[in-house]
């Protein structure tokens, strides 16, 4: 999603005249030359300014206020495909972030993100290991598989991975391994 927000210092004004794709014609006041800028920016990157899409009250629009100046200098862009997460703009008017300047806020609808579960990876079933008969087993093949290897030249890294292949492969031929629930 992209968004463009700011203080841009220009008036868009209320008509959409040359500009309906991107000006919705509810804005305040009227047009001036940067306000013609930004129009031109916001349609040449196929931009909405949201701040004209909604009909509202004066004091929702107006981002600037200096006395009897009102303008509104602040507007929210959002490209065209994005315009289903949008469900309002708004100027909190009870408030000031900066003397004599409104802050515009913006509220959106996003979808959760669809969860993917972990690939099933097979483990062993070690939970069988608790009874006798099975850990004695395990423990007569895991000797046999011990006294049949050849340890000769091995570094300790070494070592301890051919016990470990020894212990998992008997494991795997006693205990079996789990399946997926």
């Amino acid at each position: 999603m992209v968004v463009f927000a700011g203080d841009m210092n220009g008036h868009i004004g209320s008509s959409n005249v040359g500009y309906d794709v991107t000006h919705g014609g509810f804005g305040y006041g009227s047009r001036n030359a940067d306000g013609t800028r930004i129009l031109e920016f916001a349609d040449g990157l196929n931009l909405v300014i949201w701040n004209t899409l909604f009909t509202k009250q004066e004091a929702k629009l107006v981002t600037y206020v200096a006395g009897p100046v009102k303008s509104t200098v602040y507007y929210i862009m959002v490209r065209q495909e994005d315009k289903a997460k949008v469900r309002n703009v708004k100027v909190i008017s009870s408030e000031e972030c900066v003397p004599k300047h409104k802050p515009l806020v913006m509220d959106m609808c996003f979808k959760a993100t669809k969860t993917w579960h972990r690939k099933f990876e097979p483990r062993v079933c070690v939970w069988k290991l608790k009874g006798k008969k099975t850990c004695a087993e395990y423990r007569s093949m895991v000797g046999d598989k011990v006294e049949e290897a050849n340890w000769k030249g091995l570094g300790v890294n070494d070592h301890c991975k051919q016990m470990k292949g020894i212990m998992m492969e008997s494991a795997q031929d006693i205990c079996g391994i789990g399946k997926r629930r």
